[in-house]
């Protein structure tokens, strides 16, 4: 669970302490990693239509569900975007991801009336790995900043996505589908472990980094922008965070997330990760 503060769920816009905002402890690194994910979770209803439409044949209060997620998706979106261009007025939040909804969409989900993950259960294994990896994207991002308007909003988030991690593994758990076998989770959270290699972030750390003017000037390159946004949040991560990070993923694979071997894989997983890492710039 998030560290720090732990906000209820069910908070909007208004509860955010925006007069409390104060410039001079923007971090530009911080300011570029929270400009990519407004976008990212602002494109929650492609994933909301994907998700109903592979739970379609389940309960009904399971698409409910997926539908109020989503909503609080958008809000995060939202919410991020706004302090965004407080941060750096020149940052439009709407036509920035007009631009990452035209230049991104995900290819598995354009004609996809089933799970791409051969099961609902698969699905919900691979939903985890995803709040996993954003429950622990807050909890460091709030523990970088010094900014209070973004500490708050970070940590509401933080707080949402682990929420959202326990409602997709509460899914998970109670479907009527057979169980899958360890192997076969495993592999599912692998995979989705390897998405995150591909067009999503990057794409969004563009639109989000580099304005339309200078698109022709520096046209979007996949694997330079994948290394760009790497490097920029691994600067803020801390080994409890991979360590948070490698436990709640392990757990829907069916791994026990306890014991000295996660411990000592989670730091294993910290220290590779660092060093593929290069110093973020502080600015451009």
């Amino acid at each position: 669970m998030p560290d720090g503060a732990v906000y209820r769920a069910g908070w909007t816009l208004d509860d955010i302490p925006w007069s409390r905002f104060d410039p001079s402890k923007v971090d530009p690194v911080v300011l570029r990693a929270v400009k990519a994910a407004s976008l990212v979770e602002f494109n929650a209803p492609d994933y909301v239509k994907y998700l109903s439409s592979v739970c379609r044949t389940g309960p009904a209060d399971v698409v409910r569900d997926i539908e109020r997620w989503g909503g609080e998706e958008i809000q995060h979106g939202l919410a991020l975007g706004r302090w965004a261009e407080l941060a750096d007025p020149q940052f439009n939040f709407k036509a920035a991801f007009a631009r990452f909804h035209a230049l991104y969409r995900a290819p598995h989900f354009q004609h996809a009336d089933s799970s791409v993950r051969g099961s609902r259960r698969g699905e919900m294994i691979a939903r985890c790995v995803v709040e996993s990896g954003t429950s622990s994207l807050y909890t460091a991002l709030r523990d970088a900043s010094d900014e209070p308007v973004l500490k708050a909003i970070a940590g509401r988030i933080a707080g949402d996505e682990f929420r959202h991690y326990r409602l997709f593994y509460d899914i998970y758990r109670n479907d009527s589908e057979p169980d899958l076998p360890r192997w076969k989770k495993c592999l599912i959270a692998l995979s989705r472990v390897n998405e995150s290699g591909d067009d999503e972030l990057p794409c969004a750390y563009y639109c989000a980094n580099v304005p339309e003017a200078e698109s022709r000037e520096s046209p979007y390159r996949r694997r330079h922008y994948a290394r760009l946004y790497r490097d920029t949040i691994m600067s803020f991560y801390r080994r409890h965070h991979v360590e948070k990070l490698l436990k709640m993923v392990l757990m829907p694979a069916g791994i026990n997330p306890s014991g000295r071997l996660v411990s000592w894989a989670g730091a294993m997983a910290f220290t590779f990760l660092t060093r593929r890492v290069a110093p973020a710039p502080r600015t451009g």
